[in-house]
Protein backbone atom coordinates (compact mmCIF):
# COMPACT_ATOMS: atom_id res chain seq x y z
CA UNK A 1 0.00 0.00 0.00
CA UNK A 2 1.37 3.41 -0.90
CA UNK A 3 1.84 6.17 1.64
CA UNK A 4 -0.97 8.18 0.00
CA UNK A 5 -3.41 5.25 0.17
CA UNK A 6 -2.47 4.56 3.79
CA UNK A 7 -3.04 8.23 4.72
CA UNK A 8 -6.43 8.19 3.01
CA UNK A 9 -7.53 5.06 4.87
CA UNK A 10 -5.92 5.98 8.20
CA UNK A 11 -5.65 9.77 8.47
CA UNK A 12 -3.47 11.12 11.27
CA UNK A 13 -5.46 11.67 14.46
CA UNK A 14 -6.80 15.06 15.40
CA UNK A 15 -5.87 16.99 18.48
CA UNK A 16 -6.42 15.39 21.88
CA UNK A 17 -9.88 16.44 23.18
CA UNK A 18 -8.63 18.21 26.32
CA UNK A 19 -5.95 20.10 24.46
CA UNK A 20 -8.45 21.00 21.75
CA UNK A 21 -10.90 22.28 24.39
CA UNK A 22 -8.24 24.49 25.98
CA UNK A 23 -7.25 25.86 22.57
CA UNK A 24 -10.82 26.41 21.34
CA UNK A 25 -12.10 28.03 24.52
CA UNK A 26 -8.89 30.00 25.02
CA UNK A 27 -8.83 31.50 21.53
CA UNK A 28 -12.51 32.36 21.52
CA UNK A 29 -12.32 33.83 25.04
CA UNK A 30 -9.24 35.87 24.09
CA UNK A 31 -11.08 37.16 21.01
CA UNK A 32 -13.99 38.15 23.23
CA UNK A 33 -11.73 39.98 25.69
CA UNK A 34 -9.97 41.92 22.94
CA UNK A 35 -13.32 42.90 21.44
CA UNK A 36 -14.59 44.08 24.81
CA UNK A 37 -11.40 46.07 25.32
CA UNK A 38 -12.20 48.06 22.18
CA UNK A 39 -15.97 48.19 22.65
CA UNK A 40 -16.82 48.88 26.28
CA UNK A 41 -15.00 52.22 26.71
CA UNK A 42 -16.66 53.54 23.55
CA UNK A 43 -20.31 52.73 24.22
CA UNK A 44 -20.83 55.91 26.22
CA UNK A 45 -20.85 58.56 24.98
CA UNK A 46 -19.76 57.75 21.40
CA UNK A 47 -22.04 54.81 20.42
CA UNK A 48 -24.95 56.11 22.48
CA UNK A 49 -24.65 59.45 20.66
CA UNK A 50 -24.98 57.95 17.18
CA UNK A 51 -28.22 58.07 15.24
CA UNK A 52 -29.38 54.46 14.92
CA UNK A 53 -32.09 52.75 12.87
CA UNK A 54 -35.32 51.53 14.43
CA UNK A 55 -34.18 47.89 14.30
CA UNK A 56 -31.30 48.53 16.72
CA UNK A 57 -31.63 46.26 19.76
CA UNK A 58 -31.18 47.62 23.28
CA UNK A 59 -27.56 47.53 24.48
CA UNK A 60 -28.50 44.86 27.05
CA UNK A 61 -29.13 42.36 24.23
CA UNK A 62 -25.56 42.34 22.91
CA UNK A 63 -23.89 40.73 25.94
CA UNK A 64 -26.10 37.63 26.18
CA UNK A 65 -26.18 37.17 22.39
CA UNK A 66 -22.40 37.34 22.08
CA UNK A 67 -21.92 35.05 25.09
CA UNK A 68 -24.04 32.41 23.38
CA UNK A 69 -22.34 32.95 20.01
CA UNK A 70 -18.86 32.65 21.52
CA UNK A 71 -19.86 29.45 23.35
CA UNK A 72 -21.18 27.97 20.10
CA UNK A 73 -18.04 29.05 18.24
CA UNK A 74 -15.81 27.35 20.82
CA UNK A 75 -17.88 24.15 20.67
CA UNK A 76 -17.79 24.13 16.86
CA UNK A 77 -14.05 24.77 16.76
CA UNK A 78 -13.39 22.04 19.34
CA UNK A 79 -15.35 19.51 17.29
CA UNK A 80 -13.24 20.32 14.23
CA UNK A 81 -9.94 20.25 16.10
CA UNK A 82 -10.52 16.69 17.35
CA UNK A 83 -11.25 15.33 13.87
CA UNK A 84 -8.55 13.41 12.01
CA UNK A 85 -6.10 15.63 10.16
CA UNK A 86 -6.95 16.24 6.51
CA UNK A 87 -6.63 19.10 4.01
CA UNK A 88 -10.24 20.26 4.27
CA UNK A 89 -9.95 20.32 8.07
CA UNK A 90 -6.86 22.52 7.82
CA UNK A 91 -8.71 24.87 5.46
CA UNK A 92 -11.71 24.99 7.82
CA UNK A 93 -9.43 25.84 10.75
CA UNK A 94 -7.79 28.60 8.72
CA UNK A 95 -11.16 30.09 7.76
CA UNK A 96 -12.33 29.92 11.37
CA UNK A 97 -9.22 31.75 12.58
CA UNK A 98 -9.69 34.33 9.81
CA UNK A 99 -13.28 35.09 10.76
CA UNK A 100 -12.25 35.21 14.43
CA UNK A 101 -9.58 37.80 13.59
CA UNK A 102 -12.03 39.89 11.55
CA UNK A 103 -14.49 39.67 14.44
CA UNK A 104 -12.09 41.38 16.84
CA UNK A 105 -10.79 43.80 14.20
CA UNK A 106 -14.38 44.95 13.69
CA UNK A 107 -14.58 46.05 17.33
CA UNK A 108 -11.45 48.15 16.92
CA UNK A 109 -12.56 49.53 13.53
CA UNK A 110 -16.10 50.43 14.56
CA UNK A 111 -15.78 51.27 18.26
CA UNK A 112 -12.16 52.18 19.01
CA UNK A 113 -11.67 54.08 15.74
CA UNK A 114 -15.21 55.53 15.96
CA UNK A 115 -15.71 54.58 12.33
CA UNK A 116 -18.85 52.87 11.06
CA UNK A 117 -17.23 52.94 7.59
CA UNK A 118 -14.19 50.94 8.76
CA UNK A 119 -16.55 48.58 10.56
CA UNK A 120 -18.49 48.09 7.35
CA UNK A 121 -15.30 47.45 5.37
CA UNK A 122 -14.43 44.71 7.89
CA UNK A 123 -17.83 43.11 8.40
CA UNK A 124 -18.56 42.29 4.74
CA UNK A 125 -15.60 39.91 4.33
CA UNK A 126 -16.19 38.73 7.89
CA UNK A 127 -19.67 37.53 6.93
CA UNK A 128 -18.26 35.78 3.86
CA UNK A 129 -15.69 33.97 6.02
CA UNK A 130 -18.30 32.99 8.62
CA UNK A 131 -20.53 31.47 5.93
CA UNK A 132 -17.61 29.70 4.24
CA UNK A 133 -16.45 28.37 7.61
CA UNK A 134 -19.94 27.17 8.50
CA UNK A 135 -20.19 25.32 5.18
CA UNK A 136 -16.84 23.59 5.62
CA UNK A 137 -17.58 22.79 9.26
CA UNK A 138 -20.93 21.29 8.14
CA UNK A 139 -19.15 19.07 5.62
CA UNK A 140 -16.77 17.85 8.33
CA UNK A 141 -19.19 17.68 11.27
CA UNK A 142 -22.87 18.60 11.02
CA UNK A 143 -23.14 19.85 14.62
CA UNK A 144 -20.09 22.09 14.20
CA UNK A 145 -21.68 23.60 11.10
CA UNK A 146 -24.99 24.13 12.86
CA UNK A 147 -23.21 25.83 15.76
CA UNK A 148 -22.01 28.54 13.37
CA UNK A 149 -25.42 29.17 11.78
CA UNK A 150 -26.52 31.63 14.52
CA UNK A 151 -23.22 33.49 14.10
CA UNK A 152 -23.77 33.80 10.35
CA UNK A 153 -27.27 35.18 10.95
CA UNK A 154 -26.09 37.59 13.66
CA UNK A 155 -23.18 38.92 11.59
CA UNK A 156 -25.56 39.45 8.67
CA UNK A 157 -27.88 41.41 11.00
CA UNK A 158 -24.90 43.30 12.44
CA UNK A 159 -23.75 44.18 8.91
CA UNK A 160 -27.20 45.63 8.12
CA UNK A 161 -27.11 47.57 11.39
CA UNK A 162 -23.55 48.76 10.70
CA UNK A 163 -24.57 49.89 7.20
CA UNK A 164 -27.60 51.78 8.52
CA UNK A 165 -25.53 53.50 11.22
CA UNK A 166 -22.94 54.50 8.62
CA UNK A 167 -25.65 55.95 6.35
CA UNK A 168 -27.39 57.80 9.18
CA UNK A 169 -24.20 59.29 10.58
CA UNK A 170 -22.05 59.77 7.46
Amino acid sequence: MSRRQDAALNPPPGMAPRRAAVLAVGLVFFDSLLGQFATLPNIAPWYEGLTKPGFTPPNLVFGPVWTLLYALMALAFWRILILPKQKVRSLAIGLFLGQLALNVIWSFAFFAAHSPLLGLIDIVPQEALVVATAILFWRLDRLAGLCLAPLALWVFYAAALNFAIWRLNG
